[in-house]
């Protein structure tokens, strides 16, 4: 059995260092030593995510589980255990069991595992465990073509029982996976372009097609058995009947489509992106809730159709095979573009229906799953704001020893002082992180163990998609989607931006 404390030391190699060819040794050189069985445990570990998904700890409960620690006696089998446990806990003092729970996993760890269970636990686990490095690794530990490994995950909906197939079998083994009605396949990514004209840059003529803020589906359709699936491949057939309905209405008799589901108001711009996942978070149908907040289907890209594999088609054949399979008011809107000017056209007229953005995408691509390529391009219209840093919290991985996740806020010039909306990590270079780290300690005013709060002075411009409710903040809002764009020493505190102007953007984006 594999001690758990080689996949910390692992996974602590791959956060030290920046290149990708040392992630993907080090990372192949774990897979080949573990066990058959240890493999859907240790895959989930280090890409970032335990396969038992979010276990809903709270933080509190984490920071009381912390043990001083000693000689490691775990095994990667009794972590999973222990996250099988916590996962199943419910009812009556759940919250008691749960600490106690931990607590008794805890004090098994050293002081590392300790650190890589609780960032693991509350989805902070940042090293660099992309999925495309997870699959290169997989392929040098089993010595097969990476090309193989990404195409059996893309069919498989899981790199996992992919590994374990090429670890035992080699490329034979990678065979027995293809494409089939009613196994999910993770889904193709994007990646993003600074706007409509480089994206065709990049693309040449391309389809260009609304970017909505929906949730992201999967749709598979044999006969009149029909399973709905979301980005992260979870089945959520039963609280989506219109996409259900959408699937069943389609001419096709046997499909895999990927769309978008998605709350339009009656003039047909969305509502916010939450009042779409309020459907999400259901069990099951309730039709007052359905009534309340209908949702769309569009279909973007067609994977199968009857019984005729796509994948491997281009774009433009896709689309053919899309429009036909399926009703018109089910397919999204996109045009067919040559220049950079008409893909800005399309764009400017979705943002004016409320939508995102636009994605541009090569009319010659096929539907790599699972990858985030360059064919696949996103335009969206992002927001700014200049912020105060009232706290910071200590990073881990390559940021440890650095401050890195920034608490912003915004002023209050009704109340004084400032009121928070949120927290990020994202678009620190590492010389912004070796700056920030100096300039809030000299400010620093209280610490604990994770935080640092500070003197609000720095200002900072921070980029952003939108305005969400949010049950964790005082001011009822939270940014989402949230970058740094730049530090501005040129602004001080009192030139921030206010609450007012953050609530007048909420208010405005709910009425688009």
């Amino acid at each position: 059995m594999t001690r758990f404390a080689d996949v910390v030391e692992t996974s602590g190699r791959v956060a030290a260092t920046a290149s990708r060819r040392e992630k993907i040794e080090a990372f192949a050189a774990l897979l080949r030593r573990l066990e058959p069985g240890e493999l859907e445990i240790v895959i989930p570990f280090l890409s970032g995510e335990p396969r038992q998904g979010r276990l809903s700890v709270p933080f509190a409960a984490l920071r009381s589980a912390q043990a001083p620690g000693g000689e490691s006696r775990l095994t990667v089998q009794d972590v999973d255990r222990a996250f099988e446990s916590l996962k199943g806990m419910r009812g009556k003092g759940v919250a008691q069991r749960r600490a106690t729970a931990l607590r008794e996993l805890f004090v098994r760890a050293t002081p590392s595992e300790q650190d890589f269970l609780a960032r693991l636990i509350i989805g902070e686990l940042r090293q660099g465990a992309l999925e495309g490095v997870m699959l290169d690794a997989v392929a040098a530990a089993a010595d097969v073509p990476a090309a193989d490994v990404r195409r059996a995950a893309t069919f498989a909906g899981a790199l996992a029982p992919v590994a374990r197939a090429a670890l035992e079998a080699g490329t034979a083994g990678l065979r027995h996976f293809s494409v089939q009605v009613m196994r999910p396949v993770m889904p193709m990514l994007a990646q993003p372009a600074a706007d409509a004209q480089a994206a065709m840059a990049a693309c040449g003529t391309a389809l260009v097609e609304w970017k909505l803020d929906g949730a992201r589906v999967q749709v598979h359709k044999e006969g009149a058995q029909v399973k709905v699936f979301t980005r992260s491949l979870n089945e959520v057939t039963a609280a989506l009947p219109e996409v259900v309905a959408a699937a069943l209405a389609a001419p096709a008799q046997s499909l895999i489509l990927d769309g978008e589901a998605i709350a339009l108001r009656p003039d047909g711009s969305p509502h916010p992106f939450q009042d779409t996942m309020r459907r999400f978070g259901r069990k099951k149908d309730d039709a007052d809730t359905r009534d309340g907040l209908p949702l769309s289907a569009f279909f973007f890209d067609c994977l199968l159709a009857d019984g005729h594999p796509l994948v491997d088609a281009p774009l433009e054949a896709r689309r053919a095979a899309l429009e036909r399979a399926v009703l018109p008011e089910n397919v999204t809107p996109a045009v067919r573009a040559a220049t950079g000017e008409q893909a800005a056209a399309f764009y400017e007229d979705a943002l004016r229906r409320g939508h995102e953005g636009v994605m541009v995408k090569s009319l010659g691509s096929p539907y790599e799953a699972g990858r985030r390529g360059g064919t696949w391009l996103k335009v969206k219209r992002a927001h700014t704001l200049d912020l105060v840093v009232l706290a910071v919290e200590w990073g881990s991985g390559r940021r440890k020893g650095w401050l890195s996740n920034l608490h912003l806020g915004a002023r209050d010039p009704a109340g004084g002082g400032f009121v928070m909306l949120g927290k990020t990590f994202k678009g620190l270079t590492d010389a912004m992180l070796e700056w920030q780290t100096r300039e809030f300690l000299a400010r620093e005013t209280a610490r604990d163990e994770w935080i640092v709060r500070v003197r609000p002075e720095l200002v900072v411009e921070i980029a952003f998609n939108d305005i969400q409710k949010s049950p964790h903040y005082p001011c009822g809002m939270a940014l989402r989607f949230a970058r740094v764009k730049r530090y501005r020493p040129d602004k001080a505190a009192t030139q921030a931006d206010t609450i007012d102007t953050v609530r007048r953007l909420f208010e405005s984006q709910a009425g688009r």
